[in-house]
């Protein structure tokens, strides 16, 4: 079973979930998909024993070749190619590295050649395996990394039999959906601030549209939570649990610690984990 935990926005403590999880489930997969700001090493102090690169196909050009008719720049659907009168400029940062612009150049003109972008961590956490990816600064694709973390439990749990905790990248976009493709279960961390319920909402909008089981955790509960309450009543959305706005597992987080490891709060990660697999059960059925 796989879980993703994601939220609309950053800052709403996805990671706290994430971690947790992971951490109270024996033999589990925790993979950190924010490739842009990973942390979950942080938490759970893995001894990481596999660094990958991760590369993408960049086109080049055989100017002996090129006849720089455009057709190249045509096809390209990310603005990655300019063809002048005399000059095709490839630009690398923009290409997407599908690979259209080398199978539609009629001259052949195009090779392909990789380019690193990020590199993916795999190690292990007491009985756990760890997976993580790096998206080199100033990169601006994460999915590359994102397909190779997730690649990557293929390879350690092939029949599929682990549960899979993934911290997902925050946000709507790309990165957050590619995280959650795949998923059985996704797991919505939300805060009760007119923010925590707008980005919620934009969330459960792209959770829908790719017809996922999810619910809902509201972290530093405590507060107004009525709105959000209202919301996922009417959108049928189950209420996970609420992590009250404690200072004390503000400490915790704070020092990079597990507030699992504190027995004030092991039973609400225990219950959170047990609504998890009860929803999930349910929507089977």
């Amino acid at each position: 079973m796989i879980i993703s935990v994601a939220s609309g926005k950053g800052g709403t403590g996805k990671t706290l979930v994430a971690t947790n999880l992971a951490s109270i489930v024996d033999d589990s997969i925790y993979v950190d998909c924010d490739v842009e700001e990973p942390n979950g090493h942080l938490f759970l102090k893995p001894a990481i024993d596999k660094k990958e690169p991760v590369a993408i196909p960049v086109p080049i050009v055989d100017k002996t070749k090129c006849a720089h008719c455009g057709k190249c720049a045509e096809v390209c659907q990310f603005n990655a190619i300019i063809s002048g009168k005399d000059k095709t400029i490839i630009f690398e940062k923009l290409c997407h590295g599908c690979g259209s612009c080398v199978y539609f150049c009629p001259q052949e003109a195009l090779l392909k050649k990789p380019r690193i972008i990020g590199f993916t961590n795999t190690g292990s956490f007491g009985n756990n395996i760890f997976i993580s990816g790096n998206l080199n600064i100033g990169e601006p694709m994460a999915p590359p990394i994102i397909k190779q973390c997730l690649k990557n439990i293929k390879k350690i749990d092939p029949e599929n039999q682990k549960i899979v905790i993934i911290d997902s990248p925050p946000g709507t976009s790309c990165p957050m959906i590619e995280s959650v493709r795949q998923t059985d279960f996704v797991v919505l961390v939300t805060e009760p601030t007119p923010f925590g319920l707008h980005d919620l909402q934009l969330a459960i909008e792209v959770i829908e549209q790719i017809k996922k089981p999810c619910g809902v955790i509201i972290n530093k509960s405590g507060f107004d939570n009525k709105s959000i309450l209202k919301y996922c009543n009417q959108k049928n959305i189950p209420i996970l649990a609420e992590i009250p706005h404690d200072m004390e597992i503000g400490k915790i987080y704070a020092k990079g610690e597990l507030i699992v490891n504190n027995l004030k709060y092991q039973d609400l990660i225990k219950n959170i984990y047990e609504a998890i697999i009860y929803q999930y059960n349910k929507k089977e059925i």
